[in-house]
């Protein structure tokens, strides 16, 4: 993705050994295709209305929620929504394992706000367009020095009433595994004193097997990504929203706490029980 490794970066043990057990049965060749092309002409006419989000008008959250599902449905991406109340709060940090770029929608369907993503996001086509209108804070991942001005950057908008989404894992996996929460975000909260919500992602197919379609590894490219979304029969991303963690003093136990909170498996690898938009 023209993005330069560094010693200090996280990296994820998964490889395209993770994807392809997780793809299902290889449906006919024909159907997979028409379905591919359905579902991205789907995508592209529901893309333009991301513009509107540059418009300041009331009810931009829920506007915010509704192109994400419509987004997951046109990529034939369900969403389901388990746990603890989603609590319409001010100025929270909402923190979540790492899987993909869908990921985005999965958790902007729930609790949109806005998202530190890597800064050479807005440079891939299309998503660059998102990245901008969304309000995405940039974190330049070359670049340690710059850490401390993304993480103030997070705590101005948490103290201003914003919602922040970020991922403590530092890169994507492929949802069988995981990385450890690494606790710079979180300092974010303990100098603000805004309460951070954890998030569980799971993503499987229609019968309840995980799925790794949705994966986003390494220098994977964003249409490989589309077409392996794009041709699986039935993908369900499950959000499983944990307990609200108040700040505290130190961000390595809030990290901990909400590490622990995303691992807890409650409901197992079955599918929650309330969907959203099926």
């Amino acid at each position: 993705m023209g993005f330069v490794a560094h010693s200090w970066l996280p990296k994820a043990l998964c490889g395209e050994s993770c994807v392809s057990v997780g793809l299902g049965e290889p449906g006919h060749p024909v159907l997979e295709g028409i379905r591919i092309v359905r579902r991205l002409v789907a995508a592209l006419l529901v893309f333009p209305t991301l513009t509107l989000l540059a418009i300041p008008m009331p009810g931009r959250r829920r506007f915010q929620r509704i192109y994400c599902r419509m987004m997951l449905r046109s990529l034939g991406v369900r969403i389901t929504l388990s746990g603890g109340p989603v609590r319409n709060l001010s100025g929270v940090l909402v923190v979540s394992n790492h899987v993909s770029w869908v990921d985005v929608f999965a958790i902007g369907a729930v609790l949109p706000g806005a998202f530190v993503a890597r800064a050479d996001l807005a440079d891939w086509p299309g998503l660059g367009l998102a990245v901008r209108l969304m309000n995405v804070i940039p974190i330049e991942r070359a670049s340690l020095r710059r850490l401390p001005a993304v993480v103030n950057a997070v705590a101005q908008r948490l103290s201003a009433g914003r919602t922040v989404v970020a991922f403590p894992e530092g890169t994507t996996w492929c949802g069988a595994d995981y990385g450890p929460f690494h606790p710079a975000m979180f300092q974010a909260a303990v100098d603000t004193g805004r309460p951070v919500q954890p998030l569980r992602l799971s993503y499987h197919h229609r019968d309840g097997r995980p799925s790794t379609a949705t994966a986003f590894l390494g220098e994977d490219s964003l249409w490989a990504s589309l077409n392996r979304i794009t041709r699986a029969r039935h993908t369900v991303v499950g959000v499983e929203v944990g307990c609200l963690q108040l700040p505290g003093s130190s961000r390595r136990d809030l990290a901990a706490r909400c590490e622990r909170e995303v691992r807890a498996r409650r409901h197992g690898d079955h599918l929650p029980e309330l969907a959203i938009g099926a």
